[in-house]
């Protein structure tokens, strides 16, 4: 277990992500339509987005890695999920169903936030498709949620606001995050589903479960992020037996949104020296 220091800024641009539509079997048998991003080559690298994430949220990191690295980004409606398929188990069941049926081999699978809960279950999971791990502001450990406490047709402006508690700078926010936000959880249906879905993650901490998982892994933490602190950083890698961390100065709990040319530096270093091992 070690702690990197941050690097000097560098990056090589890649191609935008072009957009594909699969659709994935539910534990449900519900058949979920699933939009996947992909751009450049070489080994595969998957990312999984936190409750209310989007495909474009990886964009400033692909794009810096996309020379090197063959990104895929599995973008899931996780707010129209209902019944099995909504939970954090059934999200691991679609996210490895993507992993197995779609990539066909192991992959470096990076995870923000819920996303990083689900990547974490699907390293102990199928430990054979994961060859690393990188870990954003991952739940999964221990996390804060503005779900408890929420009116149950939370307003525009009391969305903007626990938004932006996500960032340091909050000029890093997107007004059109804050709009599909508002209309996804204005639904009956979509509000049952963010809370249902967040407490299942709660309730099914990983705990020390965590240490059995053994691939290299990244976590990459906002030293300001206020959902996942940075005690929750230190307890993955007190837990992880194969963690390194990566601190990121001034940053909340969406690094990979607020400071992308450090965490695409971070991962490069990392899958390189993952390459070097195997």
């Amino acid at each position: 277990m070690s702690v990197l220091p941050i690097k000097s800024e560098s990056g090589v641009g890649a191609p935008k992500l072009q957009q594909e539509q699969i659709t994935l079997t539910g534990a449900s048998q519900n058949k979920i339509p699933a939009n996947v991003g992909m751009s450049g080559q070489g080994h595969p690298v998957v990312f999984l987005h936190g409750l209310v994430g989007l495909n474009e949220h990886w964009e400033g990191v692909v794009e810096r890695i996309g020379h090197r690295y063959a990104c895929r980004t599995l973008e899931l409606p996780l707010l129209s999920l209902s019944g099995q398929d909504c939970s954090i188990q059934g999200v691991t069941e679609l996210t490895v169903q993507y992993l197995t049926e779609h990539v066909r081999e192991p992959v470096v699978l990076v995870g923000n936030s819920f996303g990083g809960h689900v990547a974490l279950r699907t390293a102990l999971r199928r430990p054979d498709m994961v060859r690393g791990l990188v870990l954003a502001g991952s739940s999964g450990l221990f996390e804060r949620t503005f779900v408890k406490g929420a009116p149950v047709r939370p307003s525009r402006e009391w969305l903007e606001e626990k938004i932006a508690e996500l960032f340091y700078d909050r000029a890093k926010m997107s007004q059109a995050d804050v709009d599909r936000a508002h209309e996804a959880l204005s639904k009956r249906s979509g509000a049952r589903a963010m809370v249902r879905l967040s407490r299942s993650a709660r309730r099914n901490h990983l705990g020390d479960q965590i240490g059995d998982i053994e691939a290299p892994t990244l976590l990459i933490w906002g030293r300001n992020d206020v959902v996942t602190p940075p005690s929750a950083a230190q307890g993955f890698l007190d837990l992880m037996p194969n963690a390194e961390l990566f601190w990121i100065d001034r940053c909340g709990h969406a690094p990979m949104i607020e400071a992308p040319a450090e965490f695409a530096r971070a991962m490069l270093d990392f899958a390189d020296r993952l390459e070097q091992l195997e």
